[in-house]
């Protein structure tokens, strides 16, 4: 299995974790995040490296095949003197230089598949991670939603219960109560006021009889005490 795919295998895991346990998104996806960027950083140092290893081959086959075009002109140079036997010498060198040229050029292609392998992996990983970066905030919003409207649901449920409304209807009761008190107190006061005010009216009738009484004692004892004429 690629790089690539254990990545979005992690991803994904932990997707799932979140949904299964409700543990915190954002910090889920954070951290997921965090781990495709380390892996970034270390397929870039892997594709530095490879590049790197690609060049010292190509420097070293390339020096291997100078020497031994340098040792074909030695061969060239001995034949032409007459010297057959150093002539093979300088030929036997410049095989053995050949052949560590070949196998470098060998070496450099597959080190130019290699790094043509890791740089679209890196691509690749760019791309998920960009993705990943624009999901996350959607994957947010969408957890955020969902939680305030669990939140919502569950006050709902609190207040919709038979303990809650109990308790409204005593609060109910009690103001109903209270009402009834202040308007019996309101009343009293009323009644109090106008029984004064009857008290006082009662009363001057009372010394208005008064008076009336005496002075017809008054008249009638005078009349008494008159002389008859």
């Amino acid at each position: 299995m690629g790089l690539i795919e254990r990545i979005v295998r992690i991803f994904r895991s932990n997707v799932n974790s979140w949904t299964a346990a409700r543990e915190d998104p954002e910090k889920i996806l954070e951290q997921t995040i965090y781990e495709m960027q380390e892996n970034l950083v270390l397929m870039r140092q892997g594709v530095a490296t490879a590049i790197a290893t690609q060049k010292r081959t190509e420097r070293k086959a390339a020096q291997a095949q100078s020497t031994a075009d340098e040792w074909y002109r030695r061969a060239q140079m001995a034949l032409e003197q007459g010297n057959e036997a150093l002539a093979r010498e300088a030929l036997t060198k410049r095989k053995a230089y050949q052949q560590t040229a070949t196998a470098l050029t060998e070496q450099i292609r597959q080190q130019k598949t290699l790094v043509a392998k890791l740089k679209k992996d890196m691509q690749s990983l760019e791309l998920k991670i960009s993705e990943a970066k624009t999901k996350k905030d959607m994957y947010i919003a969408r957890a955020r939603s969902a939680e305030a409207s669990l939140r919502i649901q569950e006050m709902l449920g609190d207040v919709g219960n038979t303990g809650s409304l109990k308790a409204f209807e005593k609060m109910e009761d009690r103001l109903l109560e209270l009402e009834a008190k202040q308007e019996a107190i309101t009343i009293s006061g009323a009644d109090e006021l106008e029984n004064k005010f009857a008290s006082l009216t009662e009363a001057d009738d009372v010394d208005a009889e008064l008076s009336a009484m005496k002075a017809q004692l008054r008249d009638s004892t005078q009349e008494n005490q008159q002389p008859p004429q």
